[in-house]
């Protein structure tokens, strides 16, 4: 660590928003330009900073503040100087010169403590002397709670947040609970809080700590899919997360039900917020479900006619039962169509579009992200949007404790006759319950998806609990139509669903099967077949071909293919430049994708000729683009997503993107891609399950390959069991109908 002390010369960059700064010191006469996150920083102000000379590859020799602080200006000169920097609004050169020639040395004494004096000086009113102060104390405050929060090993940036959270108020948050750090600020989870509380001497046994770490407790179980936890399994992994006494955590956990934070029923402990979730959608779909339309014999056959006529002046291949579920949507106001890859589910869609068209309704399409909205406009020839943007997502901080905003509401209902949905799997239990809040009964919701698929990357799994309690009209299909069934990815999707084995080699047209055991020779296949076989055989670009992997470690996990893979078609050049951010370097050419939602992350579409052309916010998990542009100087990274949302992320974001090149299996749920290659081969027994292996190959547009162990494979077809989540929707629609 070295030290460096000089004033502050001239800014190149200040971020507003995170603090992040780039200035340059005079220090022993010789211009240095320092790096860091120093908020509040002016013209003129001399610093000591700690920190380290670093190499810019593009900006050469740089100093990288880790830790600084302010230091009075010792001299006449000094002080002239930076009042005259415009460090102070309304003090100029000419009135700064006037000040120190009646004060001297004594001038930043005088303002912070008889800043009365300063209405002396002709040209300064008493008012206006009091603005000076008060501008003099606010600085002060912050580089005090900085040089308070540094002692405990809080770096700048965080220092920063906490600031602006609490203000003078930090202090006594500090004392009396720094585990509220957890809650109030974004990005700051109990670990780090714990830290914090450590250093500052919290005891162990804290009730302010155990609190926190259930907290903490259910929200992890919350990121792997849960709407709750059993109290008897929620306080036993809390008590082996925090070393305390199983009773210590009971007494807590009852305190937190006392607090009204968690909310216990029929032994399960839920977050109030899914617990309430649940609750509400459970009331609004018995809400939606009302009788709507009922034919006689005669009036029956009469539709069916009709829809067989819509469907042969369409070109439309329909079977029977496509036929009834069109018949079924008309009937209730909620209706559920379900079935695997190839059972024409697309065309039952184009059947209902087309028929409830006819009837001079207003129908409106979504699904849950990007991708597979394009997928639904491309299907329908309809516009199909993102079920965010059909609620017309406004931001962070909604009243319903998820943390989103919707416009769209139950006091700004959509005004739709019909409402598809596609790909209902991906949809958690947060999004639902916005999605049902916004329509209004009467209108008709139909919910398309595959059960069999795995369940949503958020909290519960609402396709599965709407079969499951029986209580809504739906329809399986499950014949395989002719020209699907020309397909060997759809055929043994069907087989591996069914639990039956397939052929594994290399025969089929775009389904094969190489059997490697040697993972480096298994990623020298695979960017093998991304750079030269597979773009010309599928007709594509060689970054729409996706790597999916059941896991994130490992030498098959994503995050060692992601470096691979990043090195091998996207390698370093002198044009593109690059920036290291935690365990990932991004490069600009890169493929990456969002990992988590972000409600205030703003984005533009820029039409012809660079106009904006749409701006909005959010920007959600499992998004991907390519990195545009790295801008050092601002901080700043550029992505451009695959709907064409451009976003700025500042540097100290980039935790929320990961590169894409290799990607979870999970996490490429509702997407298709023209090519997909699976790498399965050593990766843990728990994981090795039926579904994953389904959702995997489903991915797959025009090909799939598997590299790897035909016994793994084996293994998964073989095993129907899954990691069953906890989740309640289906009891509670049970329970009012």
């Amino acid at each position: 660590m070295e030290s460096i002390k000089g004033y502050i010369d001239y800014f190149i960059h200040q971020n507003p928003l995170n603090g992040y700064t780039v200035l340059v010191l005079i220090s022993k006469g010789k211009e240095v330009t320092c790096v860091g996150y120093c908020r509040d920083l002016s013209l003129g102000e001399t610093i000591e900073a700690e920190g380290e000379y670093v190499n810019n590859p593009t900006y050469g020799k740089q100093f990288k503040i880790s830790s600084y602080k302010v230091v009075p200006p010792a001299d006449k000169d000094s002080i002239e100087r930076y009042l005259g920097s415009g460090a102070v609004k309304g003090i100029g050169q000419a009135l700064a010169a006037r000040i120190v020639k009646e004060f001297g040395e004594d001038t930043l004494r005088i303002i912070e403590e008889e800043p009365e004096r300063l209405a002396e000086i002709k040209g300064i009113s008493m008012r206006r002397a009091m603005e000076i102060a008060v501008q003099f104390e606010e600085k002060r405050d912050l580089r005090d709670a900085m040089l308070f929060l540094g002692q405990y090993g809080i770096t700048q940036a965080l220092s920063i947040k906490i600031y602006d959270t609490y203000g003078q108020s930090l202090y006594a948050v500090m004392k009396e609970n720094p585990y509220r750090l957890a809650e109030d600020i974004q990005r700051v989870g109990f670990i780090t809080a714990d830290n914090i509380a450590r250093k500052m001497g919290v005891p162990e046994d804290s009730p302010n700590r155990i609190r926190c770490g259930i907290l903490y407790v259910l929200t992890q179980a919350a990121g792997e899919g849960h709407c709750y936890l059993p109290v008897a399994e929620l306080i036993e992994k809390s008590a082996a997360m925090l070393s305390a006494p199983l009773e210590f955590v009971s007494n807590e956990l009852n305190g937190l039900v006392i607090d009204s934070r968690i909310i216990i029923r029929d032994d399960n402990a839920y977050d109030k917020t899914f617990f309430y979730a649940e609750n509400t959608s459970a009331r609004l779909l018995a809400q939606l479900d009302i009788p709507l339309e009922k034919f006689t014999e005669e009036e029956e056959e009469i539709f069916m006619g009709r829809l067989k006529s819509i469907a042969s002046g369409r070109g439309m291949e329909v079977d029977p039962l496509q036929l009834e579920a069109v018949k079924e949507s008309v009937k209730r106001g909620v209706f559920i169509l379900s079935g695997g890859p190839g059972t024409g589910k697309t065309t039952t869609i184009n059947l209902m579009i087309s028929y409830y068209l006819s009837k001079g309704m207003d129908i409106m399409l979504a699904a849950p992200t990007g991708r597979a909205a394009k997928r639904m406009s491309e299907a329908t020839g309809y516009e199909a949007v993102t079920i965010h943007r059909l609620l017309e997502f406004g931001g962070a901080a909604g009243d319903d404790d998820s943390g989103m905003y919707f416009q769209k509401d139950e006091d700004s209902p959509l005004e739709a006759d019909v409402v598809i949905i596609d790909e209902v799997s991906m949809v958690d239990i947060l999004l639902f319950r916005a999605l049902l809040k916004a329509i209004i009964p009467g209108t008709r919701l139909i919910l398309v998806g595959d059960a069999s698929q795995l369940p949503s990357v958020g909290p519960g799994q609402v396709l599965r609990d709407l079969l499951e309690c029986k209580a809504f009209s739906c329809m399986t299909l499950q014949k395989i139509f002719r020209q699907a069934a020309g397909s060997d990815i759809i055929v043994n999707a069907h087989k591996i669903n069914a639990g039956e084995q397939i052929r594994l080699d290399t025969h089929s047209k775009d389904f094969l099967f190489l059997e490697r055991n040697n993972e480096s020779t298994i990623k020298e296949i695979m960017v093998w077949m991304i750079k030269e076989k597979l773009p010309a055989y599928c007709n594509a670009d060689m970054f729409d071909i996706q790597v999916l992997t059941p896991m994130r470690k490992g030498a098959l996990g994503c995050v060692e293919l992601n470096r691979y893979l990043q090195s091998c078609l996207n390698p370093p050049s002198p044009d593109k430049r690059e920036h290291m951010a935690g365990d990932y370097l991004f490069r600009e050419g890169d493929k990456v994708m969002q990992i988590k939602n972000n409600y205030k992350l703003e984005w533009e579409i820029y039409g012809k000729y660079g106009i904006v052309a749409d701006s909005g916010l959010g920007v959600f998990n499992g998004d991907t683009g390519r990195i545009k542009e790295i801008n050092e100087a601002a901080s700043e990274l550029i992505v451009e997503f695959d709907d064409k949302k451009t976003v700025s992320y500042p540097f100290n974001a980039l935790d929320e993107l990961e590169p894409a090149y290799a990607v979870t299996i999970h996490k490429a749920q509702g997407s298709e891609y023209p090519a997909v290659i699976l790498p399965l081969l050593d990766f843990s027994p728990l994981m090795r399950y039926r579904n994953l292996l389904y959702t995997g190959i489903t991915r797959g547009k025009s090909c799939v390959v598997i590299l790897g162990s035909s016994a793994i494979v084996r293994q998964m077809i073989d095993n129907g069991g899954e990691n069953r989540r906890y989740s309640t929707l289906a009891r509670r629609i049970s329970e009012l109908t």
